[in-house]
């Protein structure tokens, strides 16, 4: 069984920057695989209007000030943006990380900062997962150094786009975040490199049947796909000393305790615990673990998710 990674998510909101660069050093230093941030233009746990950082600018800072993680959004928001931009984005942010780069993106679903930024949210999700397969096969194709016209009757309309530089990687790693059985883990078959899920262990076990079909349906491999599972972890030597620092935390970002409550992605309690729990999902196929962590960043859950839960996970 390949030994377990991890990565970290830094939540973008309730953080100055000088705390999101130091955190981001402590991830690159504690040796974690990659590093994550969000992108949404508001907060999207408690005050939607509390501090908020914006998620390409993050990566392209953190890619000066880190040496070995890589770097991504987890998950871009594909409505935001033009793919093609998007493209020329994650290439350049790879020649500032000497080859780091990892593109994120999803469906999108915030619709209070659509509306208020004036960007345009579709007619259902259904219709902006439509256009997320159209813009990852697009993305696709310019990352890999092909042309790019688009389909007639699509929602995009490139016309002989093509882009230099290439990458530093020869291949830049996708990321799609998502489990709709329909359409998003469709889209994962046909695109992904990596791709991000989280919830109980039957609903996960079930997601990946319904992916391994439609690898099936599209002839992929599912063996190429890297499953990361997404989990929000507070580790201390007991779980009421956990809670407590997990309580602090939202607290902090404005979040009632009452919003939170049917999260089942917050993990709290000891390394062991957490690693008994994991377990689980290592034997699904999980075997890349990314956890998110709200500010004030939590330098002893960094130290132990990797340096004790690990360990643990893969003695078995």
């Amino acid at each position: 069984m390949p030994k377990t990674k991890f990565g970290i998510l830094l939540w973008s909101q309730g953080a100055s920057w000088q705390e999101m660069l130091s955190a981001a050093q402590d991830v690159d230093r504690l040796g974690y695989a990659h590093l994550w941030t969000w992108d949404h233009l508001y907060a999207i746990f408690g005050d939607p209007y509390q501090p908020i950082f914006e998620g390409w600018s993050l990566l392209n800072a953190w890619a000066r000030e880190t040496d070995e993680t890589r770097l991504g959004l987890l998950v871009g928001a594909n409505t935001f943006r033009n793919p093609g931009l998007v493209a020329k984005t994650a290439a350049t942010l790879d020649h500032a990380s000497e080859g780091r780069a990892i593109l994120g993106v999803g469906g999108a679903w915030m619709e209070l900062e659509h509306t208020e930024h004036g960007i345009d949210f579709g007619s259902g999700f259904g219709q902006r997962l439509d256009w997320l397969d159209e813009s990852v096969g697009a993305m696709r194709s310019l990352l890999d150094g092909r042309e790019v016209t688009s389909a007639p009757g699509g929602h995009y309309r490139f016309q002989g786009l093509r882009h230099q530089p290439p990458p530093v990687q020869a291949h830049v790693p996708i990321m799609i975040g998502g489990s709709g059985e329909k359409k998003t883990l469709r889209t994962v078959a046909k695109y992904a490199d990596l791709w991000n899920a989280m919830g109980p262990v039957d609903v996960m076990r079930h997601k990946i049947e319904v992916l391994r079909g439609h690898c099936e349906a599209v002839g992929r491999d599912p063996s190429e796909i890297e499953f990361t599972l997404g989990i929000k972890a507070t580790i201390r030597d007991s779980a009421a000393e956990a809670d407590k620092v997990w309580k602090a935390a939202m607290e902090h970002n404005r979040t009632p305790l009452s919003d939170v409550a049917d999260d089942i992605t917050f993990w709290n309690g000891t390394a062991e615990q957490l690693a008994e729990k994991l377990a689980r999902y290592v034997e699904l196929g999980f075997h890349t673990v990314i956890s998110e962590q709200p500010a004030p960043y939590d330098t002893e859950t960094l130290e132990r998710l990797i340096g004790e839960v690990g360990p643990l996970v893969d003695r078995g």
